[in-house]
């Protein structure tokens, strides 16, 4: 936000744990006991962070591995009871409502169709955007994780092209915004910091470039975690065949998502929580 009375949005720090929860989740159709352990001891380590750093609001969230883990609801109370952290498992519909809390929305051509795309491991969200208001999301269980695994058929892309088509903007002026961690790797390697814009050739180059490498030559020679590795292909794949699909030109990449939404409406909370204490009982 910008303004003399209104909040900075700052990251201090970003800790990522490539823990994949989505390799058991989507293969199994449950957690594993092992990452169950190792997930209850990351969320001890993040909460001593917060304890540390005086947070005085956070939010646990989990998506699609959650969802299609059928011992979900046994892992929550798990972590609640080992950490005191409730975790809240979101769906596809509520992820795109956290979405629409981001800053991005202030910052929207009113006269640009905007088609937000975050592609995780396990589902892809879009919501359209006009004139800073959601007009239409929805979630696929398609994701970088599933298409490794090869879970994905053509009939599930064929559901992903139909709805776009439900749009009615093609021929329109249409830009992507990518969210997620693969989308912003893409953009680094594009070499582009000054700029948050790729071009459909550019992303089709970039895509090119990355398939001539091995998974092992990626880490090395890209310098690319080995968990991103394996997946950030099909994820530059994905996206390529939206923006066709739609008619997009430019993809967008603001590196924001899912967890600067969640940010802002924390602290949408603390200011109605403050404005409440403030009235007269």
């Amino acid at each position: 936000m910008e303004g003399v009375n209104c909040p900075v949005f700052k990251k201090s720090s970003l800790i990522r744990v490539p823990l994949r929860l989505g390799d058991d989740a989507f293969l199994t159709g449950k957690i594993s006991q092992k990452k169950v352990e190792k997930l209850i001891k990351i969320l001890l380590a993040f909460k001593n962070l917060m304890d540390i750093n005086e947070v005085i609001s956070f939010r646990a969230c989990a998506t699609s591995a959650f969802r299609d883990a059928s011992n979900s609801s046994e892992i929550v109370n798990a972590i609640l009871a080992e950490t005191g952290i409730e975790v809240e498992v979101v769906d596809g519909k509520r992820e795109a409502e956290i979405i629409c809390t981001n800053q991005l929305l202030e910052r929207l051509d009113s006269d640009t169709h905007y088609l937000y795309v975050d592609i995780g491991g396990g589902s892809t969200e879009l919501v359209h955007f006009r004139k800073g208001k959601l007009k239409k999301s929805i979630s696929f269980n398609i994701g970088t994780i599933r298409m490794l695994n090869n879970l994905i058929k053509s009939e599930d892309f064929d559901k992903v092209k139909e709805w776009i088509k439900s749009l009615k903007i093609s021929g329109k002026n249409i830009s992507i915004i990518g969210s997620g961690e693969n989308i912003n790797k893409i953009l680094k390697i594009s070499g582009k910091r000054d700029k948050e814009i790729l071009t459909l050739s550019e992303l089709a180059e970039i895509d090119k470039f990355m398939n001539y490498y091995t998974v092992e030559e990626r880490v090395k020679v890209l310098r690319l975690n080995p968990d991103s590795a394996d997946v950030i292909v099909h994820a530059s794949d994905l996206f390529l065949k939206i923006m066709r699909w739609v008619g997009a030109k430019q993809i967008i990449v603001p590196t924001i998502g899912i967890s600067d939404g969640i940010v802002h409406e924390l602290y949408l909370e603390y200011l109605k929580q403050r404005k409440d204490l403030m009235l007269p009982g």
